[in-house]
């Protein structure tokens, strides 16, 4: 499944990703500048948290809160070893049942083996952008 947007239509990704995933855990893949961390700040509004939304690129993870839940936003990008994502337990966060936004989850792939919805965002031109839901 995919979708065509523009950051003036991101409501409306937001909204085809929530409608039509099937897990909590979504796998954000993309070049970087793609629109990852934008599309998760509006999906993180888009679930109600109030938190200032930032790529945690330097802390690895980020908490975010909603009136029902945490959320949790990972960015793997600088990650040195794949065993420093167990240093700050990934393995619990992934069995929370919390939502898990994940950039750059190429770099934990031997901890993803779970069914979780991967996120494939990719540039068409300078400010549109094609979304694969797989």
């Amino acid at each position: 499944m995919s979708i065509t947007y523009n950051l003036a239509q991101i409501d409306e990704a937001v909204q085809f990703i929530l409608n039509h995933t099937k897990s909590k855990v979504l796998l954000f893949y993309g070049e970087m500048g793609a629109g990852k961390t934008t599309l998760i700040k509006s999906l993180t509004a888009a679930l109600k948290s109030i938190d200032k939304v930032s790529s945690p690129t330097f802390s690895l993870v980020n908490e975010y809160h909603t009136p029902q839940e945490n959320i949790y936003h990972f960015d793997f990008y600088r990650l040195k070893d794949e065993n420093e994502a167990l240093d700050i337990g990934i393995e619990e966060y992934l069995s929370s049942n919390n939502w898990i936004f994940i950039e750059w989850p190429q770099n934990i792939s031997s901890f993803l083996e779970n069914e979780f919805q991967k996120v494939e965002i990719s540039a068409i031109d300078e400010k549109t952008r094609l979304l694969n839901l797989c």
